[in-house]
């Protein structure tokens, strides 16, 4: 068995123009000051990190690990989330997502795509130099505009879609592969991987590519109302990365799931910081610890009531608090007896 490591911070919901959120070297004593020993970088933002740089660089990539060594930090996974999410769009989003992108590329989605996928093929590099074995990203859209089915699809339309973002994907997962790191998809309302049956399509489209794995994340299973704990029944050989993030789905008379267009604060569904929502944490660390998952515990903050500073603090202090430190041998152990066949056989009759 396999104790689960953290506590560890996704750094992008922090990340900003003022000291000390606007330089790795800042944010990492930040984030030990408030008892994180892990650090999960985004690699679009360019106040902490050079993605390009460090997949062409090992020097690079040595001082980004001496930066964290310094404050006692480990580096979890990069992530591509913004940069995933442009593998696959589609064109009713794409005036929403060019601010995702470089300049030169807005207005053309062909060229974004391009950009999308050299990146993801720069983050499998440079997670090889810097001895990452996982890699956090979203899968993009093509068919999320038609996720309830009325006006009535027509037949194949999902099959084509996840047909191309097989397509697309497939040379990403080969390169991935090359530099011996799991891509784990965050699975996500406004991705065609959301749910579990997406992602076995998905799965499937992609041959079962060994590479095609999980970045758990309950919160999202709260609000759409999917049982969480057993997700990892099911999915647990596939998780390779766990986002802590909490939420809560208070449905009323006059909205649930959909959430009726109101804001994040007014939505039945809505993220909380650690411990304020829903989320059964007992269970879900012990299923990690059961299906002996060796990854990091990574919070992400998304609340929409708490100062970010203290669900940091608390975040650090609640993931600690729920990491089990797997047991080296069966509680009964003391009543146990060396193993006699001979005895066994008597035990059962069968002398």
């Amino acid at each position: 068995m396999k104790t689960i490591q953290g506590p560890a911070i996704f750094l992008a919901q922090f990340a900003g123009d003022q000291a000390p959120f606007n330089s790795l070297e800042g944010m990492a004593r930040w984030a030990r000051g408030h008892g994180f020993v892990g650090v999960q970088i985004p690699s679009w933002d360019a106040r902490l990190f050079d993605l390009q740089k460090a997949a062409e660089s090992q020097t690079y990539c040595d001082e980004i690990l001496g930066i964290l060594s310094r404050e006692s930090l480990a580096l979890t996974e990069l992530s591509t989330h913004l940069q995933g999410q442009l593998v696959a769009a589609n064109p009713a989003f794409n005036p929403l997502l060019d601010g995702f992108a470089p300049a030169s590329t807005h207005n053309n989605e062909p060229a974004r795509c391009e950009w999308a996928i050299q990146q993801l093929k720069y983050a499998a590099k440079a997670s090889q130099r810097l001895g990452l074995n996982a890699h956090a990203t979203f899968s993009g859209a093509l068919a999320w505009p038609y996720f309830y089915p009325w006006p009535q699809r027509p037949a194949g339309l999902i099959e084509e879609a996840f047909a191309e973002l097989a397509a697309r994907w497939l040379p990403i997962l080969n390169t991935f592969d090359e530099c011996g790191v799991d891509v784990c998809y965050e699975l996500h309302p406004g991705e065609d991987l959301f749910d579990g049956l997406t992602f076995e399509r998905f799965l499937a489209a992609v041959n079962n590519h060994p590479r095609a794995n999980i970045l758990y994340d309950p919160s999202h299973m709260v609000l759409q109302q999917l049982d969480a704990p057993a997700f990892l029944d099911i999915y647990h050989e596939r998780v390779r990365a766990f986002h802590v993030k909490d939420a809560e789905f208070n449905p009323t008379g006059r909205a649930g799931v959909y959430g009726g267009y109101e804001s994040w604060i007014n939505r039945p569904g809505r993220f909380r910081s650690l411990g304020d929502g829903q989320v059964d944490f007992n269970a879900i660390f012990s299923k990690m610890a059961q299906y002996d998952f060796s990854g990091w515990a990574v919070l992400e903050w998304e609340c929409c009531l708490k100062h970010p500073e203290d669900g940091a603090t608390e975040g650090a202090r609640f993931i600690r608090n729920h990491i089990i430190r797997v047991t080296e041998r069966a509680f009964d152990d003391f009543a146990g007896a060396a193993t006699d066949k001979a005895r066994n056989r008597k035990i059962l009759g069968l002398d």
